[in-house]
């Protein structure tokens, strides 16, 4: 099992690169997380590891915070000094430790999408 993910710039149409991503595995509440992994996108819109392999995978829920603000004030993407999105946080369930799991994310300066890729 592999967790990997990407992110699509759909504003520049271009692979978003030096993204900060956090991954982090929820409680069973879902109140408190633990940060389990922390990398930032390559030119290509993917973190060069993998961000979870199954050694570390548990099945439960997990969150990628995409911190994708950061990304747009570099990019100059902002309005009056400020960007609609900032941090988004995509949370997800893993239930087969065997599988491989891809998060793609497209994003602009007003809006974005998640979905479970090849």
């Amino acid at each position: 099992m592999a967790l990997t993910t990407n992110i699509l710039d759909q504003t520049n149409g271009k692979p978003a690169a030096n993204v900060l991503v956090e991954l982090y595995l929820l409680m069973e509440n879902s109140l408190q997380k633990e940060l389990i992994h922390v990398s930032y996108t390559n030119e290509e819109g993917r973190t060069d590891e993998v961000l979870l392999t199954n050694e570390k995978i548990e099945v439960g829920e997990y969150e990628l915070l995409f911190y994708i603000g950061d990304y747009f004030k570099e990019m100059k993407l902002e309005t009056n000094g400020s960007t609609f999105l900032n941090m988004i946080p995509v949370r997800f369930g893993i239930n087969d430790r065997e599988a491989n799991y891809h998060v793609r994310f497209d994003v602009s300066t007003g809006g974005y999408q998640v979905y479970l890729g090849d």
